[in-house]
């Protein structure tokens, strides 16, 4: 972090509490105070804040923040959500010390408010173009394939080659991401938490598919050279085409690193998806796409060992795409394929791109 002065503490608590103050001190709590540019805080340290007003009342505060961690803080906006929670929760429990703000630190060290913030927004650019979704309805309602659905296929993939050439620096992070992939809300659990009671996803099954998922994580957890650049969420409806094979991206989440296996199972899934839809395989046009991009994607990247790693993370995508809440029209037939799917390959300890048919059962 910048080096914290006095001064900007100062000008801080003069703004948030709307009249004079001036700070005589701030000590990292166990140490002897100091008046001085603090160039020896850290994040994680509380720091104790002396100030008076114009009363010459001397009071106190402490300013937290959180060191990066493995538990779940290794990023600022992991920090950020235990810190707003804290300010919200603090003063709802008797007894309990107040929170006073929270807020954050400039580049400059400026010290910024957020305690009036009710909900968070992101303002991005503008970007225009077509869902590549478009591409794949018009493929599952005419299978008739176009070399410029070729190129934008490969297009894709030599992009996702390129970003997943950028390891990650923090190996300990690839275990949080495999235990993320698993336990998240987002994610397995949280998806199969959310399906309805129906008789094609019995307790049961979605108890299968999540035991299975389990096993896979202590099988996968270790692989830390995985580690690589991202889009966390790289599917149809997040790449927008404008026109020949430029294309932007929306949305990219659940954080930078991860294994590539996510990026290259969340668009591949979606060419099985469309074909299903179909006719209740993988066939035609899309299978072509299918498998020339796992083709190109292997040979470029000499990444074989996806082939080993795919299963929790197709097992994610299926959950998503056999969704009743998230995809509500589709027939029972393309429901049972794709959880046939999800339970195959979890089943199997390597993945084969040209058996899918026999992994769904059609």
């Amino acid at each position: 972090m910048p080096e914290l002065k006095l001064e900007q503490v100062e000008y801080y608590l003069k703004s948030l509490l709307g009249k004079e103050i001036t700070v005589l001190g701030l000590t990292p709590l166990g140490h002897p105070p100091e008046d001085k540019a603090l160039k020896g805080y850290g994040y994680g340290t509380p720091l104790r804040v002396d100030y008076q007003g114009a009363d010459h009342r001397r009071q106190r505060a402490v300013l937290h923040t959180m060191s990066p961690g493995p538990f779940g803080h290794e990023h600022m906006a992991d920090r950020a959500q235990v810190l707003l929670w804290e300010n919200q929760a603090f003063n709802h429990l008797p007894r309990h010390v107040r929170s006073l703000d929270v807020g954050g630190f400039q580049s400059d060290g400026d010290l910024i408010s957020l305690g009036k913030v009710e909900e968070f927004y992101l303002l991005t650019e503008y970007a225009d173009g077509q869902d590549y979704s478009l591409d794949l309805e018009r493929l599952r309602d005419s299978d008739t394939l176009t070399e410029l659905d070729l190129a934008r296929a490969d297009a894709l993939c030599d992009y996702l080659v390129k970003i997943h050439a950028v390891p990650g620096n923090d190996p300990g992070l690839y275990t949080r991401r495999i235990r993320e992939l698993v336990g998240h809300g987002e994610c397995i659990m949280g998806l199969t938490d959310s399906y309805p009671q129906h008789p094609l996803f019995t307790a049961q099954l979605l108890q299968e598919i999540e035991h299975r998922c389990v096993r896979w994580r202590w099988r996968l957890k270790s692989l830390k050279h995985r580690l690589r650049q991202i889009h966390g969420d790289f599917h149809p409806w997040n790449i927008l085409f404008r026109s020949g094979v430029d294309f932007r991206l929306l949305d990219r989440s659940r954080g930078e690193y991860g294994d590539p296996a996510d990026d290259v199972t969340c668009l591949t899934l979606n060419y099985f998806f469309f074909s299903l839809q179909r006719s209740g395989r993988l066939e035609g046009s899309l299978e072509t796409l299918f498998l020339r991009f796992w083709e190109r994607y292997l040979e470029k990247s000499g990444d074989r060992e996806m082939l080993r790693v795919v299963a929790p993370f197709y097992a994610f995508r299926g959950l998503v795409v056999a969704s009743p809440l998230w995809y509500p029209t589709l027939s029972d037939t393309v429901r049972q394929r794709l959880l046939a799917f999800v339970l195959a390959l979890l089943e199997n300890e390597s993945f084969d791109p040209t058996h899918v048919n026999t992994y769904c059962g059609a």
